[in-house]
């Protein structure tokens, strides 16, 4: 997963290993990524553009073209549905503040930055590969709004496995249908945050990815956690290297892994990509820079194999290009953004 800053184990951890630089390691493919495929079925669209959006499980952009949908003789209803849903898919992260460590060779707090995170709304779920199907089959990665004018070039070069436009392991442009309810993976930033302009949110910061797995809430209680429901490292509750399984499993099992608000799998099954550069410091303090842009990415995935991998401080880059087989994203949206919530 490019570089990979290990977080700083606090006293007691398992051996007070620091921080550093870790390079990749290769892992394999896993299992269903590799033999049989049985592919989704084609779905036939509403011809009503509002029935359709919700359809697509596009609700938070059905709501923001509010004003479009003025003369839709069933709007009220519809629109109801929609608030109905996407508060159902939502929960709320309170505000609160994290600490990203910046410095690779530091033992102590000159390399950290401390961030207050204001308060946001996030996907209780990872987006699905049935989810990101109704993007690819409503043509978003022919809506050239979606993307920006810099990475056009390289939309062409974005194929599965059978040279169609859509992400790496799915085969003629359609994901296999057993794997409907597992994260989508195989698709870099740029997908991510198409998918998300589409869908009418956006992908979390990483600060804020790292408030919702922390839980570092404003409190007379001053809690960090290092995994989201709480200090310990348990393989009941996520899905890593020492899970067993070996593969991703869908976006709602380990609900007893889940973070205070309810939102699921935080640690494990895929990495999660971010919005924000993924930066780190060398021991002069100025950034160590690649030769292309990273982003980072959180949370571990079912090949994790160090439990460092999986806290909640944990910090790692992508390259924005990258489409790798054990990485995806969840969305978010600013509180701000869905007045219904607090209605």
């Amino acid at each position: 997963m490019g570089l990979r800053l290990f977080d700083r184990l606090k006293k007691g951890g398992n051996g007070g290993r620091p921080s550093g630089v870790r390079a990749r390691a290769t892992v394999s493919e896993p299992p269903h990524l590799m033999t049989t495929y049985e592919p989704a079925p084609r779905e036939f669209p509403d011809d009503d553009p509002l029935r359709e959006m919700l359809r697509q499980q596009r609700h938070a952009a059905a709501l923001r073209q509010a004003d479009r949908w003025k003369t839709h003789p069933s709007a009220p209803p519809l629109l109801q549905e929609a608030e109905r849903r996407l508060e159902e898919s939502l929960a709320l992260v309170p505000a609160g503040e994290i600490t990203l460590v910046r410095r690779i060779d530091t033992d102590g707090d000159d390399g950290e930055e401390a961030l207050s995170v204001a308060p946001f709304l996030l996907d209780v779920y990872c987006v699905t590969n049935a989810q990101f199907q109704h993007f690819v089959d409503a043509g978003g990665y022919d809506e050239l709004s979606l993307w920006p004018e810099d990475i056009w070039p390289h939309i062409i070069e974005m194929k599965d496995r059978t040279g169609t436009t859509a992400p790496r392991y799915w085969r003629e442009g359609r994901h296999d249908r057993r794997l409907s309810d597992h994260p989508v993976v195989g698709v870099c930033w740029y997908e991510a945050m198409a998918y998300a302009a589409w869908a009418g949110k956006r992908l979390p910061t990483e600060a804020e990815w790292q408030m919702a797995a922390s839980w570092h809430v404003k409190s007379d209680a001053d809690v960090l956690r290092r995994f989201p429901w709480g200090d310990a490292m348990n393989t009941q509750r996520c899905n890593v290297w020492l899970t067993g399984l070996g593969t991703t499993v869908p976006v709602d099992a380990y609900p007893e892994g889940a973070a205070p608000n309810g939102v699921r799998q935080l640690v494990g099954n895929v990495w999660e990509w971010t919005s924000s550069r993924f930066e780190i410091l060398d021991p002069e303090g100025q950034p160590i820079v690649g030769e292309m842009p990273m982003y980072a990415v959180r949370g571990a995935a079912f090949d994790a194999y160090f439990e460092a991998q999986a806290t909640s401080q944990f910090r790692t880059g992508q390259i924005a290009l990258g489409r790798t087989h054990n990485l995806g994203f969840r969305l978010a949206m600013n509180l701000e953004d869905a007045p219904w919530m607090n209605a």
